[in-house]
């Protein structure tokens, strides 16, 4: 993940999860541990396209539906895969068979956190190191089902799975056709709060 989407990801956070819509440039720097000319880079845009409104002593967020889309429209999930294979068995075998390190993002993401699955799946998606994952999944030519993305350092204080925003912009980018489903079915779940 670009440093500019962290940026994203940590506004989109205070503004869904935590109802919070003013924060300072300063804050965002020191908590994602970037320069804050990199949080006026990734400010930039979301600025002019007026979803959020930068003030001297801090920015309000006008429109987090604007900045979703927008990290969803720049983000490429697949340059972020660092390990992919396939491992043969159930999907929820796998699931259960993750260390306990890894952050779930995508259909195992979406599964965990509604506890509801909108269509049948079968791939996981994990942010983590390789290590330890390839030892449990080792490497497999065979069409993968097993996709290891890169961990940032930052992403591990979110929790075990993604936030809402960050899952959405995984579901977004995703290639299975059953991906449309879920992102209908998380649209329908974040309507109220991006409204």
């Amino acid at each position: 993940m670009k440093k500019i989407e962290h940026v994203y990801l940590e506004i989109l956070h205070n503004a869904m999860e935590k109802k919070v819509s003013s924060l300072t440039q300063s804050y965002l720097s020191k908590e994602l541990g970037l320069s804050l000319s990199t949080v006026n880079l990734a400010l930039d845009p979301l600025r002019r396209m007026n979803a959020v409104e930068v003030k001297q002593r801090g920015l309000i967020i006008k429109d987090p539906k604007k900045i979703l889309y927008y990290w969803a429209s720049i983000r490429n999930l697949d340059k972020d895969i660092i390990y992919r294979t396939r491992a043969g068995k159930p999907i929820k075998k796998i699931e259960s068979e993750m260390p306990s390190s890894v952050i779930y993002t995508s259909f195992t993401a979406y599964k965990f956190k509604f506890e509801d699955v909108p269509a049948d799946y079968s791939e996981v998606y994990v942010y983590a190191e390789t290590d330890e994952i390839m030892k449990r999944f080792p490497p497999n030519t065979n069409t993968p089902n097993v996709f290891v993305l890169k961990k940032d350092k930052v992403m591990s204080k979110y929790g075990a799975t993604v936030t809402s925003a960050n899952l959405f912009v995984d579901l977004w980018n995703q290639r299975e056709w059953y991906a449309k489903d879920f992102l209908k079915a998380l649209e329908v779940r974040l309507h109220g709060i991006l409204e």
